[in-house]
């Protein structure tokens, strides 16, 4: 949307239309897929505790372009971002600077982790479409114990 500065049911169909996008986006869009890989997250760092029900959830349908247009005035944009920490899980639009590691495009995930001793540690990636489904699927496949 704020790259070409198009409205978000014609790049939501765009995105359709290439198979990055699923035919039932609610759980994309609405942050319900976000918040369910953030709880086991939570789930994985903190020993337990945590389920969707305890998350903070909002999505990204509402945003109009005019706020996009503002943010881009002040240098940032919006990104729906995902937060895990021992007090909870939290998803939901957030403004980050326009070339920040934060601001990924197109198909681009990113993971951020703040250590305590080595700082912010980020991974990024492609996270939709046929292939990087087909992989995470045989990853899966993979750690399946023999039956």
């Amino acid at each position: 949307m704020a790259a070409e500065g198009l409205d978000y049911e014609h790049v939501l169909t765009e995105a359709q239309d290439l198979g990055v996008a699923e035919a039932d986006p609610t759980f994309d869009v609405d942050g319900t897929d976000a918040a369910l890989k953030f709880v086991i997250l939570a789930n994985v760092l903190n020993d337990g505790g945590f389920s969707l029900e305890d998350a903070d959830v909002d999505g990204i349908q509402n945003i109009p372009g005019s706020a996009l247009e503002l943010a881009a005035e002040d240098g940032r944009t919006i990104r729906l971002i995902g937060e895990a920490s021992r007090e909870g899980v939290r998803v939901g639009p957030r403004l980050v600077p326009e070339h920040g590691a934060l601001a990924v495009t197109g198909t681009q995930n990113i993971v951020e982790i703040e250590t305590r001793h080595a700082g912010s540690l980020a991974s990024s990636g492609r996270g939709a479409g046929g292939p990087e489904t087909a992989t995470a699927v045989l990853s899966d496949v993979g750690r399946l114990p023999e039956l």
